[in-house]
């Protein structure tokens, strides 16, 4: 390989990996600005629902719920803030040393046009170009020098063309670097503003949790008693499913005592497309946010206890309609003595079920379809609180609802 293959090589992917550099950064800052609009649309719905139950007298464990949520979402737009913050600072940087190097480009070349306008003009007659190609010793000498004298004189249109190149280059430039600087401004100021929400939710965190420790010993019973009746409707629902899994296999003619679903080769399809739609189902409500995630947990309240969610706890509002996730039918109706009717709906060898509706739509056996209504969540009379229990199953198995649900 020649030297000027290696210098050409070289270049190439010198500019590559820098425009690669400059589409990522790009490409980054788009999706921390889409994150920050989705973080303040979430604070904003929490504002709406708690706004909605202002009137009514919530509990001290739900409050806290809901401070420990909002306080969580606030850090997170605090941190994603930052990021982008700090995202623009390097632009600023890149674009204030690559508008250093305009400059010195510009005016070197600058520099060079006077040159060559200096000395053009010297030889500008038409007298002296005709001297200086007759000059010539032979033919071919004469030819060189013409070509020399038309190579001139498209190194200056060139060098016109570049200085006006650069200039442009050089002002655009400015006016991004403009912009970065007064896009950084905003967010520092939007940042600040979130700074003073989150202190204020944290004194008001801090002045509950003092007034729940006087009485803590009450409060941890409450907690054991809502994980209790939690763990019988959870047993309730397991034996459900396992008469409903132990039936599928007699109609398949397959051992009773399966802990599988035996599917038709429609329920198949139907599993096989819920699977596909992983992370991109819709919410079981149009408007809320998860009070209580997935998995065991240390109690908001008392580290010492623990929690044990099956599923996602959605706080909504008053009236809200409850939605299938995905196509289905409707396997159960369940009345639980001191709970609300749960609808249960079979997507194959998957579950969904949706707890604590004040409405039923529809009725067993009935095929529905993704966001179609099934029912309306239940609000609480004393306290104004409208709260959907969702749970998934993959045959007996529990699964996260936030891994299913889109941007849960």
């Amino acid at each position: 390989m020649n030297s000027k293959n290696s210098i050409f090589i070289f270049v190439f992917f010198t500019v590559l990996c820098y425009s690669s550099a400059g589409f990522s950064q790009s490409n980054k800052q788009q999706e921390l600005e889409k994150r920050r609009q989705e973080l303040r649309q979430e604070i904003q719905k929490i504002n709406e629902l708690q706004l909605e139950n202002k009137s009514k007298e919530k509990s001290q464990l739900s409050l806290i719920e809901n401070y420990n949520y909002k306080i969580s979402v606030l850090n997170n737009l605090i941190s994603v803030t930052n990021q982008q913050a700090n995202l623009i600072t390097r632009e600023i940087n890149a674009n204030q040393k690559k508008i250093t190097k305009l400059r010195v480009e510009l005016t070197v070349l600058k520099e060079d046009y006077a040159a060559m306008i200096v000395k053009s003009y010297k030889s500008k007659n038409q007298q002296s170009r005709i001297m200086f190609l007759l000059s010539s010793d032979n033919f071919k000498q004469a030819y060189k020098r013409l070509q020399y004298m038309k190579q001139y004189s498209d190194h200056q249109k060139q060098q016109g063309k570049e200085i006006k190149a650069k200039s442009e280059e050089l002002q655009k430039t400015n006016a991004r670097l403009i912009s970065q600087k007064k896009e950084k401004q905003k967010l520092i100021a939007e940042n600040r503003d979130v700074q003073e929400t989150l202190e204020k939710e944290r004194h008001q965190h801090e002045i509950l949790m003092a007034s729940i420790k006087k009485n803590l010993n009450v409060y941890a019973a409450q907690i054991r008693k809502k994980q209790q009746e939690a763990d019988r409707i959870d047993r309730e629902l397991d034996r459900i499913i396992r008469e409903a899994i132990a039936s599928s296999n007699k109609k398949a003619g397959k051992a009773t005592t399966s802990s599988s679903f035996a599917l038709t080769p429609a329920e198949k399809v139907l599993a096989s497309n819920f699977v596909s739609n992983k992370g991109k189902l819709p919410w079981p409500v149009e408007k809320g946010y998860v009070t209580l995630r997935y998995g065991t947990q240390p109690s908001p309240i008392d580290k010492s206890l623990t929690i044990k969610s099956n599923g996602v706890r959605i706080a909504t509002e008053r009236g809200a309609k409850v939605r299938a996730v995905f196509n289905g039918e409707v396997s159960r109706i369940i009345i639980i003595r001191n709970s609300n009717p749960i609808v249960m709906i079979r997507h194959g060898n998957y579950i969904t079920d949706y707890k604590n509706l004040s409405k039923v739509y529809v009725k067993e056996g009935d095929k529905v379809t993704t966001n179609q209504d099934i029912g309306e969540v239940f609000t609480n009379p004393s306290n104004g609180e409208t709260i959907l229990n969702f749970i998934i199953y993959e045959n007996l198995k529990t699964l996260n609802p936030a891994e299913w649900i889109y941007k849960m």
